[in-house]
């Protein structure tokens, strides 16, 4: 098995790569996608966060109100420390099992938003960064996500300086040209996945 971190800033084009893995034949485990899980109504993720944060953050549904909890942790960097502290432990045990799972033939990559603020690299056999200059993500978050310019800045501050994140990588996937360009990418990094994974000892 072949152990892959995959990371990028927000808005840098992170989920279409982590796309392209999987039609060809990646396991992808993504965090995001975990994190929605823990906190569903009746985890026990959600209980620790409404009882870290307050019944406010309940929607009239009784789920999480996401855009809620993001006003209150993405303004203080100490509330997001609390968010992570509750939420990280319960995501990383279900990605634990999820790879588990996989099989020991495969290359699993790990869709992972915050490795580098949560040092998380040398957890994997390499770290993939998707990277762009922050002017495109600020644009992606304006067009794609519908954030107002404020929103967009302050998710992009509470994450780890473009320079940091792409010192912990070992392969960087450039997404600052088309989607063609990003195809050819993508095709050159799963050849070298697949040649590592070839060369990986057996566990």
């Amino acid at each position: 098995m072949l152990r892959v971190g995959l990371t990028g800033g927000i808005g840098a084009g992170k989920s279409e790569v982590s796309r392209r893995l999987a039609a060809q034949g990646a396991v992808v485990i993504d965090a995001d996608v975990i994190a929605r899980e823990v906190v569903e109504p009746g985890t026990a993720g959600l209980a620790a966060l409404i009882a870290e944060f307050g019944e406010g953050l309940l929607s009239p549904d009784g789920g999480l109100d996401r855009d809620r909890l993001g006003e209150i942790v993405f303004a203080d960097p100490a509330k997001l420390e609390r968010l992570n502290r509750i939420v990280h432990p319960l995501v990383a045990a279900r990605m634990a099992e999820l790879e588990k799972a996989a099989g020991q033939d495969s290359i699993v990559v790990h869709d992972v938003p915050l490795l580098a603020e949560n040092y998380l690299s040398p957890d994997y056999d390499l770290v993939v960064v998707v990277d762009a200059p922050e002017h495109f993500q600020l644009e992606r978050l304006l067009s794609r996500r519908r954030m107002t310019e404020e929103q967009a800045r302050a998710r992009m501050a509470a994450q780890v300086s473009r320079e940091k994140r792409l010192a912990v990588a070992d392969l960087v996937v450039d997404n600052s040209s088309s989607l063609a360009e990003l195809d050819r990418q993508v095709g050159d990094l799963w050849t070298e996945l697949r040649r590592r994974a070839r060369l990986q000892p057996s566990r």
